[in-house]
């Protein structure tokens, strides 16, 4: 094909991800009729003006993205917590597969819900927002009653009721999506007045990081913390409501840290790790040298040195650092591609959509998800302090696994949206290329 020339309008329409799901929809004989050509890519071979990366700018693109970031990312973080937790499982459980096992649990539980999540349309996330937020608060003062909280790593957290244990915190970034989404869908006429971007979108957002800071999760307090910055960029919050909010989260994380001396103790080993190697600096040397260790390539899965008990949390906070010394720094960067092209499916999905809500919401979610990774891997490398925040997907963890993947789970929605609404707005503008003329276009014109 000459690449002057327009392309053929049958290659053209095979191109359009909508033309593929009506391959799916249509009876055999058509779908066969329809595949003369194999696919868009031997149909356009040789063709310049097609990248390689064609099908991430399709409209399909975000929705098979997320679905194979997802599922790399769960199938990886099953397998380093089998690896980095063996040790500690023998030690603790008697059996290498304990913690392991607990993990495969959780994604048991949490595929079919980010299944269901998947499958509900925007109007049922609606709906959910203020039951959600209600039961948040509600768990979230639940956790400061003695007898129902449990302290974890000098953070409580945790909820115990009866055989189960959960940490309301990770629900309470749902509910902050969701409610968020909603109140600003709803408030979309008055949101030139600042007014009415701030209240009470702040004022819920800081009192759900107020109860989440009272059990000392300043690490759950940042991303909370992101959720609503993100909420408030995507309504058009004026300069000045960013500055006032940002300078309120500055202080309060200043007052956190000067209230716990293991806070400041973290930050300042921040800068001189070596100044304290047996204390504050412990676990940012070792996993430093996790990393070192790992070299190009790693030293193959299962053969970690650190996590024979020198690195602390290798299962959990620092799986990343066990991953790199593992499958070495193509590991890592392979990690970091897979969020970022996690991160780019999800803003392309709130830049697609129409609806406010969607966008709202999947702004939002997305922001969570990348700035928590984010955080948890620059814990890791030595640029950030270390919150304690698990990596997404990754990290062990039931709670957060299970909110991940209902998160995840409702961006797909948003995608399969997005999707639906492109291909009905295409069928819109284009006359089916296989429908026949009008009784009133057959007839025969009159003279």
């Amino acid at each position: 094909m000459d690449a002057l020339t327009p392309p053929d309008p049958a290659i053209r329409a095979l191109r359009a991800p909508w033309v593929w799901l009506r391959l799916v929809r249509a009876p055999r004989g058509r779908v066969w009729r329809r595949l003369a050509i194999r696919s868009p890519m031997d149909a356009h071979a040789g063709d310049p003006r097609v990248s390689p990366l064609w099908w991430i700018r399709r409209p399909a693109g975000p929705f098979y993205l997320l679905l194979g970031c997802t599922a790399i990312l769960l199938t990886l973080g099953l397998v380093m917590v089998l690896s980095a937790s063996s040790v500690t499982s023998v030690t603790t459980f008697g059996s290498a597969y304990a913690v392991a096992q607990k993990q495969v649990i959780w994604a048991a539980i949490g595929l079919p819900l980010g299944w269901v999540a998947s499958r509900l349309p925007q109007r049922i996330y609606r709906r959910l927002a203020y039951p959600v937020l209600f039961a948040t608060l509600l768990l979230l003062a639940l956790v400061q009653v003695p007898g129902l909280g449990r302290q974890v790593n000098g953070s409580t957290n945790w909820l115990v009721l009866g055989p189960v244990t959960f940490q309301p915190s990770e629900l309470a970034k749902l509910a902050l999506v969701l409610w968020g989404a909603d109140l600003l869908a709803r408030k979309h006429a008055h949101l030139a007045e600042s007014r009415h971007v701030v209240v009470p979108l702040v004022p819920v957002g800081i009192l759900l990081l107020g109860l989440v800071l009272l059990g000392g999760d300043l690490g759950t307090s940042i991303v909370l913390a992101t959720i609503l910055g993100a909420s408030l960029f995507v309504a058009g919050a004026p300069g000045r409501v960013f500055a006032a909010f940002g300078a309120i989260m500055l202080a309060g994380v200043i007052a956190m840290i000067r209230l716990e001396p293991y806070r400041l103790a973290r930050v300042t080993a921040l800068f001189s790790p070596g100044a304290d190697p047996s204390g504050a600096g412990y676990q940012g040397l070792h996993g430093s040298y996790a990393l070192a260790g790992g070299g190009w390539w790693g030293v193959g899965l299962g053969a970690s040195a650190e996590k024979w008990g020198f690195l602390p949390e290798a299962h959990t906070d620092f799986i990343f650092a066990v991953l790199g010394e593992e499958l070495g720094l193509a590991g890592t960067l392979g990690v970091l591609g897979l969020f970022a092209l996690l991160t780019y499916a999800g803003f392309r999905v709130a830049m697609d959509s129409t609806d406010l809500f969607t966008r709202f919401a999947a702004a939002a979610a997305t922001s969570w998800l990348t700035v928590q990774a984010l955080v948890n891997i620059g814990a890791v490398i030595g640029l950030l302090p270390i919150t304690g925040i698990p990596l997404p997907l990754i990290s062990y963890g039931g709670s957060a696994l299970v909110l991940d993947l209902i998160t995840l789970g409702m961006l797909v929605s948003f995608a399969r949206s997005n999707l639906r609404a492109a291909a009905q707005t295409q069928e819109s503008r284009s006359p089916h290329p296989h429908a026949q003329p009008s009784a009133r276009s057959r007839e025969a014109p009159t003279t």
